[in-house]
């Protein structure tokens, strides 16, 4: 499993009079938005346009740093997305990420390092992605 980032932009932020200097942390994590879509075996197995994933970087890296991590499930408690839009779980054959809005679909089970592997990797590739606007990506903790 593997998340991928294309297509960054600031959706909001010319609007409210920023540059990505003044904004504060609230509104980076809103307005800089990607396609985030997770691949499986070579292929998209979920995708959504538009979606905050500095937001999603910055809570899965906090949920990384907690003394439970590894124990406890994610869902994203986004400002912006609804509920239940993004959720890693455990299941009893490894972890799986899934969304409320697609009930159906969660993507195969991988173990807690693979996991972790995974969102390391998304993790950089939204620091890239953030520092390729001109914006420095410090805001976000390490995972």
């Amino acid at each position: 499993m593997r998340f991928v980032c294309r297509n960054f932009g600031l959706s909001d932020l010319p609007r409210r009079g920023l540059t990505p200097q003044e904004a504060p942390l609230e509104v980076l994590l809103l307005d800089v938005e990607a396609e985030l879509s997770i691949w499986e075996q070579g292929r998209v197995v979920w995708a959504e346009e538009a979606f905050p994933v500095t937001e999603l970087a910055y809570h899965l890296a906090l949920w990384l740093q907690r003394p439970s991590a590894g124990h406890e499930h994610f869902e994203l408690d986004s400002m912006q997305a609804e509920e239940g839009l993004f959720r890693i779980v455990n299941s009893v054959d490894g972890w799986r990420v899934g969304s409320n809005l697609t009930p159906n679909f969660w993507t195969s089970p991988v173990t807690w390092d693979a996991l972790v592997v995974a969102i390391k990797q998304f993790d950089r590739s939204v620091r890239e992605g953030v520092a390729a606007m001109g914006i420095e990506p410090a805001f976000i903790p390490e995972p």
